[in-house]
């Protein structure tokens, strides 16, 4: 069973519209992809780590910069992998052109014996929520119905 991750969902207002930063991953499994391979900035809960610490240093090392908000949890949710990923949501705004990702290496290609680094983040961009609905991974849709409901219930 893969290990439990964490993520935050960074919305903002736009007038009456809800956009969601979404990143596209990097490395050549999501090179020539991009409807179906948008997420929210996620990653493994480290031991002795809480979910919300895990979402806040996943979401900076993905984003290049600190959350700027206090984020709050929103649900769980099964990926189609088995993954369990707990998810967090905070509203703010950071440049999507401007972020940071960290690298991560790679042998590529398979049994080449060259390693490559690849940023975890290749992209970031705010999306409304119909256009992250066609984007987003699907086994992350639930994380975008459960926002809706929040934002509902304000």
């Amino acid at each position: 069973m893969p290990p439990p991750s964490a993520g935050i969902l960074l919305f903002r207002q736009r007038g009456e519209e809800t956009e969601v930063l979404l990143i596209k991953p990097g490395g050549p499994f999501w090179r020539n992809k991009d409807a179906g391979a948008w997420m929210i900035p996620k990653g493994a809960i480290e031991p002795g780590e809480t979910a919300a610490d895990a979402a806040l240093r996943e979401f900076e090392e993905e984003i290049g910069h600190p959350l700027g908000g206090i984020p709050f949890p929103l649900c769980s949710i099964k990926q189609s992998g088995g993954k369990q990923v707990e998810v967090f949501a905070a509203e703010g705004d950071v440049d999507a052109a401007a972020i940071e990702s960290i690298h991560f290496e790679l042998e590529w290609p398979p049994k080449s014996g060259r390693m490559q680094a690849y940023p975890e983040a290749e992209e970031a961009r705010w999306m409304p929520l119909g256009k992250a609905r066609r984007m987003m991974l699907p086994s992350q849709l639930p994380i975008l119905d459960a926002l809706e409901a929040r934002l509902r219930g304000r």
